[in-house]
């Protein structure tokens, strides 16, 4: 009996190439699994057939949007996750619920290889084995990119050898990947980092240049969790896929960056992430309206170091799975409505509320009114600065 490979799909060149080159290599079935994660783009049952077309002995397209959203989107958001203070973690968020999926298909299937096609150079790799090390140790991982050298013009000639029903075209210069949360653009003349990204790198957005009206927006959050944008309640999903929308029209969210990969080299990386960015923005000043200026404080070196493990595949290690208990406690109170002006490339706060504020107008005021007892206010300021002072005068003796 032939053993069964479960295939993280994309429906895109490598990976078709992988199914035949996988069933002769390993004698092998191949059962393919492909995600809906909001991505746009091509259809995913023409995805899924095309895996059939190429050799797969099964096929199957998990709709997995609302998942995606609600349970990787969301916990990034409530992290404020931007990884070297930039990076919303548009692939990252994506790899361990794939992970997730290829398990619960190897169990069905009684699959024992999982198979990716990841290149030796980047990141993913590490997401997907350092997830299924996690979650099925048992499982074998084999990657062609980087396990049998593949490179694309390799892939491309035994594409065309094998008649596979996939485009072969070397025209678009472009690696691409894109989920609801945004969207990553590498490779082509973008690896020459004095080369700025035209007009063509771009999907989500658009030019932040263009002259066009303001579209101001009012998100409502709940403990953390964006529920309402302009009073209508939507789903997490709903939610970002409107404001990749809106915002993404406004040319919000495009980021140009070389970022430190994992594997010890730099590399340039152009994202979107319109809808991401947008609540970023709105989750992080609700936090500093509702949120105890110590807990926020320390929370900003969780919120960094969660994006780290996140981003280098650690979604399920021990150290974020503590951190996720600290920033859900730090959620508890971040609940209200924040006014945003989407326009010219940015979402700009312009009004925040909520009933759990830890604003008071009375002591915040400087007119008529003011409950601040400024008489206490020179006493503080002494003992605050007395270990300093004493520090000098001690340091003025050695002079």
């Amino acid at each position: 009996m032939s053993d069964k490979v479960v295939l993280a799909y994309s429906g895109g060149l490598d990976t078709s190439v992988a199914i035949p080159y996988l069933a002769e290599k390993m004698d092998a079935e191949v059962v393919c699994v492909a995600l809906d994660l909001g991505q746009g783009g091509e259809d995913m049952e023409v995805i899924r057939k095309r895996a059939i077309d190429c050799g797969a002995v099964e096929s199957i397209v998990v709709d997995a949007k609302e998942e995606f959203a609600a349970d990787f989107c969301v916990p990034a958001l409530q992290a404020n996750a931007l990884y070297m203070d930039r990076y919303p973690l548009v692939s990252s968020l994506s790899r361990p619920l794939i992970v997730k999926h290829l398990v619960s298909a190897a169990r069905r299937f009684g699959g024992t290889i999982v198979s990716h096609g990841c290149t030796g150079k980047g990141n993913d790799q590490v997401r997907f084995e350092a997830g299924l090390a996690a979650l099925a140790p048992d499982l074998q991982v084999i990657a062609p990119a980087r396990d049998f050298a593949w490179t694309r013009d390799k892939a491309i000639e035994y594409a065309e050898a094998k008649g596979l029903p996939i485009e072969t075209s070397k025209k678009n210069p472009f690696s691409i990947d894109q989920n609801l949360w945004g969207r990553a653009v590498e490779t082509g003349f973008l690896e020459d980092i004095w080369n700025g990204p035209t007009e063509e790198v771009y999907s989500y957005t658009a030019d932040p240049a263009q002259p066009r009206p303001a579209d101001e927006v009012v998100i409502a959050f709940e403990e953390g969790v964006p529920v309402r944008i302009d009073g209508r309640a939507l789903t997490p999903f709903q939610i970002v896929d409107e404001l990749n929308t809106r915002a993404g029209a406004q040319g919000v969210g495009r980021i140009d960056m070389v970022e430190d990969r994992l594997v010890g080299i730099k590399s340039r990386e152009v994202y979107e992430a319109p809808g991401a960015i947008a609540l970023l923005a709105a989750h992080m000043e609700l936090e500093n309206v509702t949120v105890e200026r110590d807990l926020a404080r320390f929370k900003r070196g969780v919120d960094q170091r969660w994006s780290e493990l996140v981003y280098d595949g650690l979604w399920f290690s021990p150290l974020k799975s503590a951190l996720d208990a600290l920033i859900a406690e730090a959620q508890k109170h971040v609940s209200g409505e924040v006014r945003m002006t989407l326009h010219g490339g940015r979402a700009t706060v312009t009004g925040r509320r909520s009933e759990k504020s830890l604003y008071d107008f009375s002591l915040a005021t400087y007119d008529t009114g003011d409950t601040f007892d400024q008489s206490l206010a020179k006493g503080f300021v002494q003992l605050f600065s007395l270990p300093a002072k004493i520090a000098a005068g001690r340091d003025a003796k050695r002079a």
